[in-house]
């Protein structure tokens, strides 16, 4: 590759090396960055086809364990992962990232033997997909403080009322990794709450579609729930005892999105080279004018950072460290970065990357998205604070 792209071949084994080519193979050829641009600009028309070639090449067992049908594969692995994939399909890599995080992750960690039987080979073939359902109408980043959805005992299971937002493919997910409060009688607001896992097609679902700026192609929805039957085995680990189950995962969905975020920059270094190599102005390529240079080694330099945050914290998680404070820097760091550096490609495109007929564009877009999700940079910000012995500022 270009430019020394793989000068942190020595952090990785020969194993995690051949995956990432074989991967990275397999992008080029089945999915153009084409497939992706064409598929958000049908709104909320799932691409099924992109799924389907995830299935094809055995990529949604990535993060399955082996006794269940899956790869079995470290984080430093799932980062490869989520960065090939997301050189293409930039934002629409949550066709894999969102059944992996609240599939395979969750129900790998928290499941009971029958549902970890039950859901995970399902999840390895690409027979299943999962969504999220955390965010409240009257909430973002504070997801247990807006908290209303509940969950109430009945016979043989549980009945849910609420509503959620963004919920992400929701119409075509089978399952909807559902956070509910299950008990009022709590000291503390993270205490008393629930996971489900609650089909989007059961009676008193009500869906209703979102426009988004981007991640088009995928559909995200508004949900509302009306008396909704999730059965006991459904449950997901302990009542009353989510967030604690879901720090661990929402860890590892942050080390998800700096892959995506490593990846978006991976597709604006290429796209950009190759106009700045192609595109004339004065009779000459604009890749000859210095300032075009700068903006461009300002690009491959935050693309350096980010990879050195990333694959550090990847590292540390395989190690066994409490990862915290690296991911919810890197989130920070490697999000700001795929910002930044897509504008600067579409500075350097100028009117071509404000156009739809290219990818400069949305990459911006989707990168855009992970400045405040799943937790705002400001908020992020504040955790690290805190760690470091500050007193709580929210």
């Amino acid at each position: 590759m270009m430019g020394g792209r793989e000068w942190m071949d020595w952090m990785l084994t020969a194993e995690q090396v051949a995956f990432r080519d074989t991967l990275r193979d397999f992008v080029d050829r089945e999915i153009p960055k084409a497939a992706s641009r064409d598929a958000e600009r049908v709104d909320g028309a799932y691409p099924h086809h992109l799924f389907d070639r995830l299935a094809k090449g055995g990529y949604h067992a990535t993060g399955v364990p082996v006794e269940y049908g899956g790869r079995g594969a470290d984080l430093v692995t799932q980062l490869i992962q989520a960065r090939e994939l997301s050189r293409s399909l930039a934002g629409m890599i949550w066709i894999w990232g969102s059944t992996s995080f609240a599939g395979a992750n969750s129900i790998g960690l928290y499941g009971s033997e029958w549902q970890k039987k039950e859901f995970l080979p399902k999840i390895a073939a690409g027979d299943l997909k999962v969504t999220i359902g955390f965010t409240e109408p009257g909430g973002g980043t504070d997801v247990l403080g807006a908290l209303e959805t509940r969950a109430t005992r009945t016979q043989g299971g549980w009945l849910i009322n609420g509503a959620k937002k963004w919920c992400t493919s929701a119409h075509v997910s089978d399952y909807v990794l559902l956070l509910a409060r299950t008990n009022d009688e709590v000291a503390r607001k993270h205490q008393g709450v629930s996971l489900f896992l609650m089909s989007p097609k059961a009676p008193g679902v009500t869906l209703s579609p979102l426009t988004t700026l981007g991640m088009r192609g995928l559909g995200t929805f508004d949900m509302t729930m009306e008396d909704v039957f999730v059965p006991d085995e459904l449950l997901l680990g302990q009542p009353d005892n989510a967030w604690r189950m879901l720090l661990p995962t929402l860890a590892n969905e942050r080390m998800l999105l700096m892959g995506t975020c490593l990846g978006i920059i991976d597709g604006v270094v290429e796209d950009t080279l190759a106009h700045m190599k192609s595109r004339e102005a004065f009779g000459k390529p604009i890749g000859s004018f210095q300032a075009v240079q700068h903006h461009f080694a300002n690009i491959l330099m935050a693309r350096h950072q980010t990879e050195l945050v990333a694959f550090n914290a990847a590292r540390l998680a395989d190690a066994g460290a409490d990862t915290f404070l690296e991911v919810t820097m890197g989130k920070v760091i490697t999000s700001e970065h795929a910002v930044a550096a897509a504008d600067l490609g579409i500075q350097i495109f100028g009117g071509q990357g404000y156009s739809g007929d290219n990818d400069m564009q949305r990459y911006w877009r989707d990168a855009r998205l992970m400045r405040f999700s799943p937790i705002n940079n400001e908020m992020a910000r504040n955790l690290v604070a805190e760690r470091h012995g500050l007193p709580r500022s929210f």
